[in-house]
């Protein structure tokens, strides 16, 4: 069976930078299970997945406007330090969760002076391009359930 629209497929993954750094991958003993054709996965990682089956490995080379976007400046931005009230030391690399116009947005600290706190709203991953190395798993026909909410759903006890 291939992975197409509608079907549950489950993969192991590592995922790496330019440098070969690991980033990110999957346990061991636990493959990434998404809803294809949903866009639960990076767009770049999805297409490359249509059309294959259980067994394929593949290389994916995602660069950032088929991965987790361009760095936008506008997200990049100096705040008051203090903005961050009842945190005893902020650093770099801290992530907060910021309220927008927009709703929640995920920020992180890159740089921290006395009077200034420097934050990033960028997925930490924008900009970069993403080399996966995948294994695909299993693909199964998603079930009615799955279907109506556009994701894969835990596999029942």
């Amino acid at each position: 069976m291939e992975i197409a629209a509608a079907r549950v497929a489950s993969f192991h993954y590592t995922l790496t930078d330019d440098a070969g750094k690991v980033i990110d991958k999957s346990p061991e003993s636990q493959p990434l299970r998404y809803f294809h054709g949903a866009g639960n996965i990076v767009p770049g990682l999805e297409k490359a997945l249509d059309g294959k089956q259980a067994g394929d490995a593949l290389q994916v080379v995602v660069k950032p406007e088929e991965g987790y976007g361009v760095c936008n400046e506008g997200l990049i931005q100096s705040v008051p330090r203090e903005a961050f009230q009842g945190v005893d030391k902020v650093e770099p690399g801290m992530q907060f969760q910021a309220q927008t116009g927009n709703g929640p947005l995920l920020v992180t600290v890159v740089e921290v002076d006395d009077a200034q706190v420097r934050i990033d709203g960028n997925h930490p991953l924008a900009g970069r391009t993403l080399n996966f190395a995948v294994q695909v798993v299993d693909v199964r026909d998603a079930t009615e359930e799955e279907k109506q909410v556009g994701r894969a759903l835990p596999a029942a006890a």
